[in-house]
């Protein structure tokens, strides 16, 4: 086979795009907004929460608790028997030690409830633990 005069190996390679630096940049930006990323915790399900004229809004909660109209506990995604939040937080909590909770209750559900599971999660380990309420004020 006759190689055409108009062509020539050695331009080839020099009219030749190296994306791999490209490729690079692209990867390690994309690892870090990964890492650097967010994720919004449910409970699982969802919960008609009580008004409140004095409710605050509060930014991050790395544990989420909902306790439904029927007093059953919710905890990522999974009914959780109320002798047993304790321990799911626990292990929650070695997940991200400075870490906060908040409970939407259900206006329906029972106080008493509420109590018990706040009490759990205190005896866990964790003080700073809310009541998500809706905003009566506006």
């Amino acid at each position: 086979m006759a190689k055409s005069k108009y062509t020539s190996s050695s331009s080839d390679s020099a009219d030749d795009i190296n994306i791999t630096p490209l490729m690079d940049i692209t990867f390690i930006m994309l690892i870090f907004f990964i890492v650097t990323s967010t994720f919004v915790k449910e409970p699982g399900v969802k919960v008609d929460r009580p008004e409140a004229q004095t409710a605050t809004t509060r930014k991050f909660a790395s544990i989420l608790i909902a306790i439904t109209a029927d007093n059953k506990v919710w905890i990522d995604k999974k009914n959780i028997d109320l002798n047993a939040v304790r321990a799911t937080v626990e292990q929650m909590r070695a997940e991200n030690p400075k870490g906060t909770a908040v409970v939407q209750v259900d206006k329906d559900a029972d106080t008493r409830y509420l109590v018990e599971v706040v009490e759990q999660v205190r005896q866990a380990g964790i003080t700073d633990v809310a009541v998500s309420t809706l905003d009566k004020s506006s």
